[in-house]
């Protein structure tokens, strides 16, 4: 069955930049999102935290 789809796709002319993209994407929504991640206010971190004990 993997041969079927493997035939299938090398006749596909400019499939191989699609997983290139797809990976340069992920790439740069992961380093985006740890850049975010790092540079996130220690303060409101703490606010946030606090938002379930407050009740």
């Amino acid at each position: 069955m993997f041969e079927q789809i493997k035939h299938n796709l090398e006749t596909i002319e400019g499939i191989e930049t699609y997983p290139i993209m797809a990976l340069l994407i992920f790439f740069v929504f992961f380093v985006g999102l740890g850049i975010w991640v790092i540079s996130y206010k220690k303060e409101k971190i703490d606010e946030l935290s606090q938002i379930p004990l407050n009740d």
